[in-house]
């Protein structure tokens, strides 16, 4: 009996290890090929091929053309019998140029103003919005502010000259009742505090989207264990919602450098006019009025080659400070 029982223990153990042995020799399925996953998601690329072949005729074969920038280039010519000036055109950049000067110091002025204030406004729009207890009201509060994104540049600046103008509303009821009217729209002085007040009305509402989203996914149980440890409000947005944001928060950061030297070129050239180049002239318009209204075409290609490249610069040393302090960022490294 006792034999038996030794034979049958070591048989079901052999059976065992041959069974674990067998599961533990099983290989992953294979990956199909490249060709064979394209015919099953045939449809959704062939959806996709529109966007896609814009975003190349329009983004990458552009690119080519930033070969007028060591050219003098002249559009009855074309690229190719125009002449080659090597990097004569950059000299702009180094010499003192009053105008360019100008535009510079205008782009970094805005570039400062949106990033100090337009680009926290939608995180704190979305924490207010995420607070509100009825989801109906918060529904139509979505609905209203997603409103003045769809409305082009044209439209928000004529809402606000029939708003703040000479002949404004607003002026309108200063004059009814015996008060001198304030100039807004044409003084220089208040013109960088009008078109961030213009870009947060804009698109501060549609901005929430993300973060309203990123906040619907943060796990409820964090704040109700944050509630029982005694936490308030305060601290429940410090230590749980503002973690939680952090990713989505960073990766915008650091697209929104890579974008920063442009700083709304219809919303400027509408109102340069009225307020004059002086401030309002940045460098996107400056490549805009001299080249394709100047004719220095080598110029502007040159600006604007060099804008695009401190923008890649500034989007690769953010993301790679992004990955020093543990974060994903864009790209992983």
């Amino acid at each position: 009996m006792t034999t038996d029982v030794k034979d049958t223990s070591l048989s079901v153990e052999d059976k065992g290890s041959r069974g674990t042995a067998g599961s533990r020799s099983k290989k992953p399925p294979s990956r199909l090929p490249w060709w064979k996953r394209m015919w099953r998601d045939r449809t959704v690329l062939l959806l996709a091929l529109p966007g896609m072949a814009v975003i190349v005729v329009f983004q990458y074969l552009a690119l080519g053309g930033n070969v007028i920038a060591f050219q003098d280039f002249q559009p009855y010519l074309g690229i190719s019998k125009s002449l080659w000036v090597g990097f004569e055109n950059f000299q702009i950049l180094v010499s003192g140029d009053p105008e360019f000067l100008n535009a510079l110091r205008n782009t970094l002025i805005i570039t400062a103003l949106q990033t100090v204030i337009v680009f926290p406004a939608p995180i704190i729009l979305a924490l207010i919005l995420h607070s509100l207890v009825s989801n109906k009201v918060r529904q139509v509060v979505q609905s209203v502010l997603y409103l003045p994104h769809f409305l082009s540049w044209v439209i928000v600046v004529a809402v606000f000259q029939q708003m703040l103008g000479g002949a404004g509303l607003l002026n309108n009821f200063l004059r009814a009742n015996g008060w001198d009217p304030i100039d807004i729209i044409g003084n220089a002085d208040v013109f960088y505090a009008l078109i961030t007040s213009q870009v947060i009305w804009k698109d501060t509402g549609w901005a929430t989207i993300l973060f309203l989203a990123v906040l619907a996914g943060i796990d409820k149980s964090l704040y109700e264990a944050a509630s029982m440890d005694g936490a308030t409000r305060w601290h429940q947005t410090w230590h749980v919602t503002l973690p939680g944001m952090r990713p989505i928060i960073i990766m915008l950061f650091i697209l929104k450098l890579g974008d920063s030297l442009s700083v709304g070129f219809e919303q400027l050239i509408l109102q340069q006019d009225a307020v004059g180049a002086g401030v309002a002239q940045v460098l996107d318009t400056y490549v805009y009025n001299n080249g394709v209204v100047g004719g220095y075409w080598g110029v502007s290609a040159a600006v604007g080659l060099v804008k695009g490249v401190v923008g890649l610069i500034l989007v690769l040393m953010a993301n790679k400070i992004a990955h020093m302090f543990g974060e994903e960022g864009v790209y992983k490294a």
